[in-house]
This record gives C-alpha cells, sequence and structure tokens, in this order.
C-alpha cells in the first residue's frame, strides 16, 4: 500500500525535479510478453517525457509491438542508517530520494519542429555551456540528422511520485535523524535536511 505522506501531486514539484535530472529507466515489453527496462537521457516537456536515439534495436522493436510503457526516475539523497534513530534495532534503516513514475503510450515523433526543439532541451540540460550551432528544423546542417534520428514521446496517463524524507516520522525520531545527517556532514546530507524542511510541516 503506498503510503499518502510521501505522495507528490503538484505538477511544479514534479516538473521542478524532472527538470533537473537527466536520465531514467524505460520499461517495455517484447513480443513474447517479457519484460525489458532500458537505461537512457530523457527531457520534460509539457507533461511528456522524450528520449532519442536509432530506429532500430531492441527497445525501439519493443514499441512497435507494443506502445504501452513505464518510464521512471529516481534520485537517492542520503541512506539513513538505523542507529540514527534506535542505538539496538535495524528496523529504522532507509533511503531517502524522489521518483517519479509514469505510465503511457509511447509515440514517434515525425514532425521535425518539434524534434528539433526536444533535442535542443536535451543539449541544454547536457551541454548547459553551449558550443555548438541552435538546433533548428530549417538549417540544412542539421535537416537530415533530424531525418534519421528517433524521437519518441511518452504521454503519460498516470503518473505516481514519492518524496521520502521522513514525513512518516515522530518529532523525536526526525530530530534525531536531522542530527545525525548534521554529524555526519556527507556530500548530500545538508542538501538532505533541507528537502525534510520543506516536506517535513512539523520539522523543528
Amino acid at each position: 500500500m503506498r503510503r499518502k505522506e510521501f505522495q507528490v501531486e503538484q505538477e511544479e514539484e514534479l516538473a521542478g525535479f524532472l527538470n533537473g535530472m537527466s536520465f531514467g529507466f524505460l520499461g517495455t515489453s517484447d513480443e513474447m510478453g517479457l519484460p525489458r527496462v532500458t537505461p537512457l537521457n530523457f527531457v520534460y516537456l509539457e507533461g511528456n517525457f522524450y528520449f532519442h536515439g536509432s530506429h532500430a534495436g531492441g527497445k525501439m522493436k519493443s514499441i512497435r509491438h507494443n506502445q504501452r510503457v513505464c518510464f521512471t526516475v529516481a534520485d537517492e539523497y542520503a541512506i539513513i542508517p538505523s542507529y540514527f534513530s534506535d542505538p539496538e534495532l535495524a528496523c529504522p534503516a532507509t533511503a531517502y530520494f524522489k521518483s517519479v513514475t509514469a505510465y503511457g503510450q509511447a509515440e514517434l515523433v515525425e514532425d521535425l519542429a518539434e524534434k528539433a526543439a526536444v533535442l535542443a532541451l536535451f543539449m541544454q540540460k547536457l551541454q548547459p555551456e553551449g558550443g555548438y550551432a541552435p538546433i533548428d528544423a530549417e538549417d540544412p546542417r542539421y535537416r537530415s540528422a533530424l531525418k534519421g534520428v528517433a524521437v519518441v514521446r511518452i504521454v503519460p496517463e498516470e503518473v505516481t511520485a514519492k518524496f521520502k524524507f521522513g514525513q512518516n516520522l515522530k518529532e523525536d525520531a526526525r530530530n534525531a535523524v536531522t542530527q545525525g545527517l548534521q554529524d555526519r556532514n556527507g556530500a548530500r546530507d545538508a542538501e538532505t535536511i533541507a528537502m525534510m524542511e520543506k516536506y517535513c510541516p512539523y520539522h523543528s
């Protein structure tokens, strides 16, 4: 059963997370009904997920067979050891993270202008420093490449999100975890504390 305190429904929260991520996992099924998970880069635009690649290959073959897909993006912020809040029991050990999963239809994008806009977003995300000519469907330098690349749009029918940052903890346990993170001072521990303060309304 999905815990309500971890669910996120605001589109701006989802978009903010997804636009800050570049990597996700595409779930498809082949003609034999066997599941396939493919890691790939993506962009998020107007409620849809996009990825690109070759017209050939296993994932495209699976999509042509069955357009129903699943796409997941996740980011782990911190491992929370049990001893942060309990000196004996292993039960409190967990991880704090954000995750979004979309279920929907995969559609091949044919319009060159849409392809160009999507690929421009990829470049902004993966090469923000620039150093290339803007991708434009009318630019003859890009026209053949745009025709040759496969761009796939995932139109979600259902989106679920889980942002877990101790919302289920009582105040004493939450404060103990915060103190443990402060003492450990790992690479993302300060960021994790900030997320706890954001998503736990009674955090102190």
